[in-house]
């Protein structure tokens, strides 16, 4: 069977400069796993890859959607599944980079692809959390589906609306149905990039302060300017971006913004990686403070290879 790659890793673990290179070695195009660089005009947000490495492997799933467009894991992962064959007719190799698990999972392992989309529903749940709040929707996901809720925030309204709207569309457990696996077509090596805490967290603060200093205010500025808003844009409510729109309007300083910018990517990186570590088809590849890029490349082609 065809064998794809995957590189995964917290956020700031250096997936990016690390997987161009296994690129070059192996022949292979990048497929970003990231739930937010798909978006466009939050480049420094995301950590968008550069355009020297944009123009040097063919990337997907890089800025290609408006802010106010959704989409989920189960459309990433049928996408996704249709780019990987066409990569592999081509006679290359496909590398899915990035660091959010559920699409990781959903295009590598496949998740149900029948329809489980409403406007209509949506828009009535919405209607609901406004007139009944937000506790009541979660109280309601509890009983039709407890298994979702005891995974999710109460507080991620977006998430429990996305539940309630699986359930009423197709009358199954979103729980159930993340469950259904699809034959996918190909096999996955999935190496993860393993990096002392002290380190990874010196990482995400250096990289915060280098955002800020690219031009991060003003990017958010722009958005903000435009009308959107990360209470109403779900691809905006994210680390990095309602910190500054937070600092915009007020309630943040300069230097607190900064702070729970780096206070909160350190948080997520911890979610990330207790989900990777779930997984135990992972191989863990140790990097340091002295690890050479190139190395960590090479031992990654050779575990491919393998």
């Amino acid at each position: 069977m065809k064998k794809a790659l995957a590189i995964v890793g917290q956020t700031a673990s250096g997936k990016t400069d690390i997987a161009v290179l296994v690129a070059g070695t192996l022949n292979g195009e990048i497929i970003s796993a990231d739930a937010r660089q798909i978006y466009k005009h939050i480049q420094i947000a995301t950590a968008v890859p550069s355009n020297e490495d944009l123009l040097s492997v063919k990337h997907y799933f890089i800025e290609e959607l408006e802010p106010e467009e959704e989409f989920n894991a189960g459309e990433y992962g049928k996408a996704g599944r249709e780019i990987i064959s066409d990569i592999f007719l081509r006679g290359k190799i496909p590398i899915v980079v990035g660091g959010s698990g559920l699409y990781l999972k959903s295009l590598i392992e496949g998740f149900f692809e029948g329809k489980t989309e409403d406007k209509e529903v949506r828009e009535k749940l919405e209607k609901r959390m406004i007139d009944e709040g937000k506790e009541s929707l979660y109280s309601e996901l509890i009983k039709v589906d407890p298994e979702s809720a005891s995974k999710m925030d109460a507080t991620k309204f977006r998430r429990v609306i996305r539940a309630l709207e699986v359930y009423y569309v197709t009358g199954k457990k979103m729980s159930d149905i993340q469950k259904r696996k699809i034959n996918v077509g190909f096999n996955t090596i999935q190496v993860g990039l393993n990096l002392p805490r002290e380190y990874l967290y010196e990482r995400i603060n250096n990289r915060v302060d280098k955002m800020i200093e690219n031009g991060l205010i003003d990017e958010i500025k722009i958005l903000k300017d435009k009308g959107y808003h990360y209470t109403k844009q779900y691809s905006l409510n994210t680390v990095g971006i309602k910190e500054v729109f937070k600092y915009l309007e007020g309630e943040y300083t300069f230097d607190k913004m900064a702070e729970q910018i780096k206070q909160n990517s350190r948080r997520y990186a911890k979610r990330q990686m207790t989900w990777f570590r779930k997984n135990k088809n992972i191989i863990w590849v140790d990097i340091s403070k002295d690890s050479s890029i190139s190395k960590i490349s090479e031992e990654i082609v050779s575990i491919y290879n393998k």
